[in-house]
């Protein structure tokens, strides 16, 4: 059965494989033409498009999608999986409008609903943790670190509302780093920085390269490359923070994953000073919001995007939420759930643990290089039990 010779403007996103062909006379192409296309005049169809096609579906497109069937046709006869662009250029112009108006109104949804349905858990936890941890200071500019995924994207859209709100100055650079991704992830965190409305800026490391090769503790080497990484380029570009999406959840995680693999007592700090960057800061203005709530933010607004984007999870299993998973972020996870189911309060406690820590009843700490133990100080608060 002969498909139809004409083919929507939708469908043609389902075809980016083809050789598409602008028809058009070269007045109306200095004007523009659709991205990727090829000026070939209707002259020359029959003699150049079967052997620059070597296979692959045609598209033809005219002004408004009449002369290009005729001329699609003409190529089916020659053996060719010709169609039409019904609607020509003019078509595809007035659907990109309609995209970009929907891609406009979605991006205002998104906005008014962290302003309104989502300001208590969501921007109000942002801008507690700001607050409470000082954060960001006048003078300020922050490289928000984007990922791709749930937490960055978020915390990218919390910081252009505070920014909306500030009562000092600062700036804010949007800064993805790409380490290797696939084409599929890029094009993910290009598109829904556009559908977002975050002016990213990309810049690209072969990190996914080095890393592959690691047999011992890839994903530690890896953190540790990207951070040093983004350092750097965000003092390239003036900035004196970066900022990174870890929320409440990685925070009372990393706490027991230190305890039980770890033995130590430590957590994941709100803010730091950079250690080989002098004068440069991370800060985590996520830290209070959990991400239970930014699921619900995510899939309230159908939003998707990349989860880890290395190759070691394209067929690994540390990364598989199954109970087979040898991950042990994903074990403190299930363990906290299950600790959850008898006592409510579990997270909030692992949480607060760290704001109540009793020097006098711990056995021996360090501060800097220097270890303390409850010796040093007995004698002085004996009785005080």
């Amino acid at each position: 059965m002969t498909p139809e010779i004409e083919i929507s403007q939708a469908a043609l996103d389902s075809l980016p494989n083809c050789l598409l062909v602008d028809m058009r006379d070269a007045e109306s192409v200095a004007y523009g033409v659709i991205p990727g296309a090829v000026p070939l005049p209707p002259e020359r169809l029959e003699a150049e498009v079967p052997a620059r096609c070597a296979g692959r579906p045609v598209v033809l497109y005219c002004a408004r999608g009449q002369f290009s069937v005729d001329a699609a046709e003409d190529l089916r006869r020659l053996g060719v999986e010709a169609y039409s662009l019904e609607g020509g250029y003019a078509g595809w112009l007035l659907y990109r409008m309609q995209r970009e108006q929907e891609t406009s109104l979605l991006q205002q949804q998104i906005e008014e609903g962290i302003r309104k349905t989502w300001h208590k858990r969501l921007f109000s936890k942002f801008a507690k943790a700001i607050r409470t941890y000082d954060l960001v200071k006048p003078g300020d500019r922050i490289a928000v670190c984007i990922s791709g995924g749930k937490d960055s994207m978020l915390m990218a859209k919390l910081f252009q509302e505070l920014y909306r709100h500030h009562k000092f100055p600062f700036e804010l650079k949007f800064l993805v780093m790409d380490p290797g991704y696939n084409e599929t992830n890029r094009k993910v965190i290009e598109h829904n920085a556009r559908l977002l409305g975050i002016p990213i800026t990309i810049f690209e490391t072969d990190i996914f390269d080095i890393v592959y090769k690691e047999e011992k503790n890839p994903c530690y080497l890896c953190a540790r490359m990207r951070r040093g990484y983004l350092y750097s380029k965000a003092r390239e570009l003036g900035c004196n923070k970066i900022a990174l999406g870890h929320h409440y959840d990685d925070v009372i995680e990393t706490i027991l994953m230190g305890m039980l693999y770890g033995a130590q007592v430590q957590t994941m700090m709100p803010k730091l000073h950079s250690t080989n960057f002098p004068g440069m800061e991370l800060i985590r203005p996520m830290y209070l919001i959990r991400e239970a709530d930014i699921k619900a933010w995510r899939d309230r607004n159908d939003l998707h995007f990349i989860q880890c984007a290395c190759r070691f999870t394209d067929t690994c299993t540390t990364c598989d939420p199954s109970g087979r998973s040898v991950s042990k972020r994903m074990e403190i996870k299930q363990l906290i759930a299950q600790l959850k189911k008898i006592n409510p309060s579990v997270e909030a406690n692992i949480f607060r643990s760290m704001e109540n820590v009793n020097l006098n009843t711990v056995i021996s700490y360090k501060q800097g290089d220097q270890v303390h133990s409850f010796l040093d100080r007995y004698d002085e608060i004996q009785g005080k039990e």
